[in-house]
């Protein structure tokens, strides 16, 4: 018997500075050039996640420029598609007034608020889970009769899609953290 497999890392490490204080509009600009931008150079890619990217039937990736150049270099060539279902989970920053603080410290202010109804106009936290759930009906079909799915996303997206594996019946088996260029290994018996 085969088993299907999905493994899903998070991106390489940006190129732009996290060594900046921002207020909190500051750091909805910031957001916008974070996502819009690529990798920093001379990254060194796990052998894991390469092996992983060269073993797989199928990559798919967000097609935000950070997942598409990690996918490309964990593969050596691009991804075979990218959807817009993997893009990362809304981060909107609270409205804090002239306090300042750096990229991370917002990040976590801004996620605290986002899980507990702060929007602000962007995708709410249900519409990401639903997302989540969607995306992971995808990869299971793709995945299906013995295949290895290789996703190329994002940090905080990439874990409520494990929850979403995991509601489906997938086992994680393997994980490694949140940072830059971890993965985790989902599988689950062939469905034939």
């Amino acid at each position: 018997m085969s088993t299907d497999q999905i493994v899903i890392i998070r991106h390489g490490k940006p190129a732009l500075s996290r060594r900046v204080r921002l207020d909190w509009r500051g750091y909805r600009e910031w957001w916008k050039q974070y996502d819009a931008g690529g990798l920093a150079p001379d990254q060194k890619i796990p052998a894991k996640v390469k092996k992983d990217a060269a073993e797989a039937d199928i990559v798919l990736s967000s097609p935000l420029k950070r997942a598409v150049e990690s996918a490309e270099l964990a593969r050596g060539a691009p991804p075979d598609r990218t959807d817009n279902r993997l893009v990362e989970a809304a981060l909107p920053p609270p409205h804090l007034g002239p306090l300042k603080f750096r990229p991370k410290t917002w990040g976590t202010y801004s996620r605290v608020f986002w899980y507990f109804g702060w929007s602000d106009g962007m995708e709410t936290h249900s519409e990401a889970r639903q997302r989540a759930n969607e995306m992971a009906e995808i990869l299971a079909q793709e995945a299906a009769g013995g295949k290895l799915v290789f996703v190329a996303a994002h940090g905080w997206f990439n874990r409520m899609l494990k929850g979403s594996l995991k509601k489906q019946g997938w086992k994680c088996v393997k994980q490694n953290g949140d940072l830059h260029w971890s993965r985790r290994r989902f599988v689950r018996p062939t469905q034939e």
